[in-house]
């Protein structure tokens, strides 16, 4: 099994989703007492969180480029950015380090791409709905369109996040919210969902919907599963490898 470097803690609660999913993810595909072998290096999302709302994007690229250098020296094969939203930066961090980073928006596409969705929602802080290294990614490498909601919608969406979901607080009437902007979306031609900020699966899945629902968060940790038992990177990653 190779070693996972896990970039975390943006926010620890999600990080603690990874940490179970990649676990339980291990067990299942080897059997009896596996668990992955894994190095966390866990950030504090406050120190991350006022960044970004500076748009100090700069000083930010340097902390997670510090990050990888520590976990490529401690043995890491791969690396995985548990945040949506961080892989803004996500070329700042292939440049400090010869290990792969496993790019969740490619993982997120392989799963798009097998499932019969072709116009999907993306739900997410209002840096990865609105600019371009997600959306764009998708569209460029994977030749996925998303839809957003509008801009009203972004902020409240956004809002939760940050002041609920990455404090590990859950309101129904959030989660009533989150669908019903989706189902606004729905019968405007949406046919998918992607939950692309790794706290929203605290929130909704897909049980809430009879429209396919693509958590991030899981199809990330599987993703990394598949490096560390086989080696293997998302479709995108594989043929620029």
């Amino acid at each position: 099994m190779r070693k996972l470097g896990l970039i975390g803690g943006m926010s620890w609660q999600s990080t603690a989703i990874y940490y179970r999913h990649v676990n339980e993810i291990a067990r299942a595909r080897l059997g009896e007492l596996h668990s992955a072998d894994i190095i966390l290096r866990s950030l504090d999302f406050a120190d991350v969180a006022e960044g970004q709302h500076k748009g100090d994007w700069e000083g930010l690229a340097d902390i997670l480029a510090a990050a990888s250098r520590d976990l490529e020296k401690a043995g890491a094969a791969a690396l995985v950015l548990c945040t949506n939203t961080m892989h803004l930066l996500a070329g700042h961090i292939e440049a400090a380090v010869p290990i792969p980073l496993i790019h969740i928006a490619d993982a997120t596409a392989s799963a798009i791409r097998r499932s019969k969705a072709r116009n999907p929602i993306l739900l997410a802080t209002r840096f990865t709905m609105e600019r371009d290294f997600y959306r764009g990614r998708l569209q460029s490498l994977h030749g996925l369109p998303t839809v957003i909601p509008d801009e009203a919608a972004r902020l409240e969406i956004h809002r939760i996040i940050y002041e609920e979901l990455c404090e590990g607080v859950i309101k129904p009437e959030s989660k009533r919210r989150y669908v019903a902007e989706v189902e606004r979306l729905r019968q405007q031609g949406a046919d998918g969902v992607i939950l692309g900020c790794t706290e929203i699966t605290m929130l909704i899945g897909q049980d809430d919907f009879d429209i396919p629902v693509f958590d991030t968060t899981r199809l990330h940790a599987e993703a990394a599963m598949d490096f560390a038992l086989r080696g293997e990177l998302p479709a995108r990653q594989k043929a620029e490898a």
